[in-house]
C-alpha cells in the first residue's frame, strides 16, 4: 500500500460528534420552569374541579371532612404532577425545537440573524400545527419574528461591547 493512499475502511477511525451544550442545557431549564409553571396550574384547577364536581354532596361529620379534604388532597396532588408533566413537556419540546432551529441556521452561516429565523420557523410550525387562519397566523409569526429579532439585536449588541 503506498503512504499517500488512505484506507477505505479502517475500524479504527473515531468520529467525534460535537453538540452545542445550549442544544441540552436550554430545554432542559425550560422543562423544569414548565414543570413548576404545570404544578401551579394543575394543582389549582383541580382544586377547583374538585371543588365544583363535590359542591352538591358536602359531608356533615367530622370524619366525612377528614375524608373529603384527604380526597380533594390527594387529587390536587395529581392534578399538579400531571399538570408538571404536561407543561414541563410542552415548553422543553418547543424549546428544544427553537434551540435546534437557531443552531442549525449557525451552522449554515446565518448567525447574525439566527434568533429571527428560529422565532420565524418556531411560530410556522405552531401555525401548522395548529390549523391557523390566515390573520391569526400572521400574528403568530409576527410574533415569533418580534422575539427572535429582540434577542438578535441583543445579542449583536453584547457582542458589539466585548
Amino acid at each position: 500500500m503506498n503512504t499517500t493512499e488512505t484506507p477505505s475502511h479502517n475500524p479504527r477511525t473515531s468520529y467525534k460528534l460535537t453538540i452545542s451544550s445550549r442544544l441540552y442545557t436550554v430545554p432542559l431549564g425550560a422543562v423544569l420552569l414548565g414543570a413548576v409553571i404545570g404544578v401551579n396550574r394543575g394543582a389549582r384547577l383541580a382544586s377547583l374541579r374538585f371543588l365544583a364536581e363535590n359542591a352538591h354532596r358536602t359531608p356533615h361529620t367530622q370524619k366525612g371532612w377528614y375524608y373529603y379534604h384527604k380526597t380533594k388532597n390527594y387529587r390536587v396532588i395529581l392534578g399538579a404532577l400531571r399538570g408538571a408533566t404536561r407543561d414541563g413537556l410542552y415548553l422543553g419540546t418547543v424549546t428544544a425545537g427553537w434551540v435546534g432551529l437557531e443552531e442549525g441556521l449557525r451552522a449554515v452561516g446565518w448567525g447574525p440573524v439566527a434568533m429571527s429565523g428560529a422565532g420565524l420557523g418556531t411560530a410556522g410550525i405552531f401555525c401548522a400545527l395548529y390549523r391557523l387562519g390566515w390573520a391569526r397566523g400572521r400574528q403568530i409569526m409576527l410574533l415569533g419574528l418580534v422575539g427572535g429579532g429582540s434577542g438578535d439585536l441583543v445579542k449583536n449588541w453584547i457582542e458589539k461591547r466585548r
